[in-house]
């Protein structure tokens, strides 16, 4: 029996993955995993949702940043510096058809543009959690830093 063979071939999957792993798209999500920092390229779109808070977008000017908080109790997004990132058009939220009353079932979603090079914060707010329950201190609030670079 050759153990060679199973060894170079396992090398040649593990190397083709690696090498897959380095492709993606042209924009960038925070939503599927929440890095410290996550770079978006020139005229990206990038989308954040609960798994980037705290955390920091680096994205270039021209970028169009989604927040999109899966809860209707969390406020719309704003941001700290609208010179830098500026909102891009009205929030909005919709309401899951099979919640429950009460429930907060749904998405509060608000676009932005990134304007200028600078830092600005986009954050928003909720004090409950669910129908009668209020927000642990951690739960209540939701920030994400947006570096812009030129």
């Amino acid at each position: 029996m050759n153990l060679r063979r199973p060894t170079a071939i396992a090398l040649t999957c593990a190397c083709a993955l690696l090498a897959l792993a380095g492709c993606g798209s042209a924009g960038t999500s925070a939503a599927s995993t929440a890095p410290a920092s996550t770079t978006a390229s020139a005229a990206a779109a990038v989308t954040a949702d609960e798994h980037a808070n705290h955390t920091t977008l680096k994205v270039a000017v021209g970028t169009t940043i989604s927040v999109d908080l899966h809860s209707t109790y969390w406020s719309a997004a704003t941001s700290s510096a609208p010179d830098v990132v500026s909102p891009a058009g009205s929030p909005s939220t919709s309401a899951s058809p099979s919640c429950r009353p009460g429930g907060g079932c749904g998405t509060v979603s608000a676009s932005f543009t990134a304007r200028t090079p600078g830092t600005a914060h986009l954050a928003a707010s909720r004090t409950i959690c669910g129908e009668a329950l209020n927000c642990g201190p951690d739960q209540r609030t939701y920030d994400v830093t947006i570096e812009v670079t030129g």
